[in-house]
């Protein structure tokens, strides 16, 4: 019953993203820039969920972003699939305690999404490329999903070791008891 609640919870998130992205950030935007919530969501799922929910999530949540945009089918599922890949193997390799360590993840997941879109509309729509007003947008998106990710940060961690004791079943009194 618990585990139905929580993937409610982080649909009726998903969906509160969704509109705070494209309501919202659409009236406060750094340069015409605006984060990317979806890639700071798949990420916290993964790390607190694990590989499976990462990679479910971010292809669904992917998916429903496709088909509302309507540009492109396909790009934004499997990018997001991949973060959520990703975000498992960081899960293994780092400490989710340290709010840097969360900030390096972020950043990193950031721009690999965003290389991953990048390369695919230049390869699918053969669009010239223009890397100085890629990396400028690049840049600015960063600065902006690091600035978001330090304002929730306490928000992430508190549900997220609830999640992760609900999902991976943590309790190390119960390993070696």
């Amino acid at each position: 019953m618990k585990k139905a609640i929580i993937n409610i919870s982080l649909v009726a998130i998903a969906y509160f993203f969704y509109f705070l992205q494209s309501n919202f950030f659409n009236w406060f935007t750094i340069a015409g820039v605006m984060p990317n919530l979806f890639v700071i969501l798949i990420l916290f799922i993964g790390l607190f969920q694990g590989r499976i929910p990462g990679i479910v999530y971010g292809l669904v949540i992917g998916m429903v972003l496709d088909l509302a945009l309507g540009k492109q089918i396909g790009i934004n599922m499997i990018a997001l699939g991949i973060i959520g890949f990703l975000s498992a193997l960081f899960d293994k390799n780092f400490s989710k305690d340290s709010r840097a360590t969360i900030m390096f993840m972020v950043l990193g997941a950031t721009i690999i999404f965003e290389v991953m879109v990048y390369v695919a509309n230049v390869i699918l729509y053969a669009i010239n490329i223009e890397l100085f007003n890629f990396i400028k947008i690049l840049a600015i998106e960063v600065i902006y999903n690091l600035i978001l990710t330090i304002i929730i940060y306490p928000l992430i961690q508190k549900f997220g070791y609830y999640i992760e004791n609900e999902y991976k079943d943590n309790k190390i009194l119960t390993r070696y008891f």
